[in-house]
């Protein structure tokens, strides 16, 4: 069945044809919904058709008018307003289409195309030198949230992850433990493996700042010191051994790296995140110092006197950037360089997107200038989607300061304050402790998840976990009630007897909240494609806000169950089924799980 939309567009275009003898072109015709003040259900945006029609605003648009809705039944009325023609859709409509979307399992979503290639989704990628944090967390939501997204419109999807596990941060780490550590491990201690490591950088950074204060006071200056700082520069030796291969060192970095990984996997299961495949920066570095290599070798770059490679992107309005250090250790890019080689070798990817927070600019244009220059024409299809830094309402987090909220530890707050406003609310009586316990994690979650989620990925944002879990207004837990409410409604339904309809007979009158709640439902195909378009799941996740929220006043002032009339009450249980299931479906697709009951 057409959507009123393509309908109307296929018959603006024939009126013009057969009015005015011309063709319009592309973006000439113009739909719009019809704002609340005017009467009308989709605007007409006329002014593009003057120069066709040749007549004033007003004439042209009460022709087009007046042609629709003599051939199309689904018009019952049109007005119009300066160069706007306002048309008003047949209740008969609405009810079809909320028909046809109720009985449409797969209602909004697009099925792939055998064969196509895949869209590579990166993110993610920690460092194991310390614990996930809210960064992390933004981070994995947005990533994971994006490759359902895409996945929902027919987008074969690979989720990656790149782990930072290499370089100076990881030496860090294992040179504190080395020095303080006597022997400390996860099981030892009762830390995770990856709260114990972070600790260990954490020392390292402690100590490493006051032998900088007294090398200042001793007379260097601030630069000098931190470069001559004896931590620094046995941290500096560590990662030259363990580049060289030295037994010793891989295997104090395998064993610190294998705890990080397990705490890793623990966080990543409790936040709802997952990945069809991990890659290692130790795995792929090589591959990018090799690519170096054979570009310096055809004079795409160019080495320094000290030996350290470059590449100059002067023309192209940067600066010149290093890729190999004067050492022959590689940097961030020469890992990226082999990752995304490696990445394009095995999947042909029609795109790699890498969630990967704004501090990162340059870097990723870097690396795709890079790419090219090395003579890969898929360069351009790398995609850095950047969003903002999450802060709290004290200021920044800083990692080497110990001052970062923990990922876990915030979870488990979540979920605490989960639990103390379901049990002030009691409405969970009659449900045992696991179930109960299972629903706190699942508001807690979930109000978190939508603070997050709702925010466009650009913006910077400022986390408030007090803020985060509320009844009322745009939060997770408002969708999440209002799913439950709608639960509840089905199950009283049972209860008295009442069978649900499949479909409503078209002749069911639509009041006013009816008709905004049902074109609502229909919107939600076109948000789930700018969603993918737009690597952005705010959107997705606003409208589901606006839909419950117009449910929720819907359901304040109109009776379901109490209805005598038997096509209304089959509308409205039609009606709220489908709300439900379209929300439960963008709420699922963001990694928010929604319970039956709160």
């Amino acid at each position: 069945m057409l959507t009123i939309e393509e309908l109307l567009f296929r018959s603006v275009a024939a009126c013009v044809r057969e009015l005015w003898g011309a063709e319009c072109e592309s973006g000439m015709i113009q739909l719009q919904k019809t704002k609340r003040e005017f009467e009308g259900d989709i605007t007409l945006v006329v002014f593009p058709l003057l120069r066709l029609s040749h007549r004033p605003p007003e004439q042209t648009a009460d022709a087009v008018g007046r042609w629709i809705a003599e051939r199309h039944p689904e018009i019952t009325a049109y007005n119009v307003i300066k160069g706007f023609l306002n048309m008003v859709i047949h209740d008969a409509y609405y009810v079809r289409m909320l028909n046809a979307a109720a009985t449409d399992h797969d209602f909004g979503h697009r099925h792939p195309e055998t064969g196509s290639d895949p869209c590579l989704v990166e993110y993610s990628s920690p460092n194991t030198n310390k614990p996930l944090h809210l960064g992390h967390i933004r981070n994995n939501l947005l990533g994971y949230a994006i490759s359902n997204i895409l996945m929902a419109n027919g987008i074969r999807v690979v989720k990656t992850n790149l782990v930072n596990d290499r370089g100076i941060h990881i030496c860090k780490s294992m040179l504190a433990w080395q020095r303080w550590g006597n022997g400390e491990t996860p099981s030892s201690s009762g830390k995770k493996g990856d709260h114990l490591v972070g600790d260990y950088y954490v020392r390292f950074e402690r100590e490493y700042r006051q032998q900088v204060e007294q090398l200042v006071q001793a007379g260097q200056r601030q630069e000098e010191a931190e470069k001559n700082a004896p931590l620094m520069l046995e941290a500096q030796e560590l990662l030259r051994r363990w580049e060289a291969g030295d037994t010793e060192v891989i295997a104090l970095w395998k064993m610190m790296n294998g705890w990080v990984y397990e705490g890793f996997d623990e966080t990543y299961r409790r936040l709802g995140v997952d990945f069809d495949i991990v890659y290692y920066e130790s795995d792929t570095y090589l591959h990018g110092r090799d690519a170096v290599m054979e570009g310096l070798a055809k004079g795409v770059f160019k080495r320094h006197d000290d030996g350290s490679v470059w590449v100059d992107l002067r023309e192209e309005g940067l600066d010149e950037k290093v890729l190999l250090r004067s050492d022959g250790t590689s940097v961030y890019i020469t890992q990226d360089i082999g990752t995304a080689m490696l990445r394009h070798r095995r999947f042909h990817p029609s795109r790699m997107i890498y969630v990967v927070g704004n501090e990162q600019n340059y870097h990723f244009r870097v690396l795709a200038l890079v790419l090219g220059r090395l003579g890969f024409p898929w360069a351009a299809s790398l995609h850095h989607l950047s969003y903002g830094m999450v802060e709290l309402p004290e200021g920044r987090m800083k990692s080497r300061e110990g001052t970062v909220v923990d990922a876990d530890d915030l979870m488990d707050e979540m979920t605490e304050t989960a639990r103390t406003m379901s049990l002030e609310l009691g409405k969970l009586e009659g449900l045992d402790e696991t179930e109960k316990e299972d629903i706190y994690r699942v508001i807690g979650l979930g109000a978190l998840k939508y603070y997050i989620l709702k925010v466009d990925p650009v913006k910077n944002m400022t986390f408030n976990p007090s803020e985060s879990i509320d009844f009322d207004g745009n939060t997770g837990t408002f969708i999440q009630y209002t799913h439950a409410r709608i639960r509840s409604v089905f199950r009283k339904a049972e209860e008295l007897g009442i069978t649900v309809p499949r479909e409503v007979p078209d002749r069911a009158p639509l009041n006013g909240k009816e008709r905004e709640i049902i074109k609502l439902i229909l919107d939600f195909p076109a948000v789930l494609r700018d969603a993918a378009d737009t690597c952005n799941p705010s959107l997705l996740a606003n409208y589901s806000y606006q839909l419950v929220k117009e449910y929720n006043q819907f359901y304040h002032d109109h009776s379901i169950l109490r209805e005598e009339n038997k096509d209304i009450r089959s509308l409205r249980l039609v009606m709220s089924s489908t709300v439900g299931r379209v929300v439960k479906d963008a709420m699922n697709l963001l990694g928010i799980e929604m319970p039956d009951r709160m």
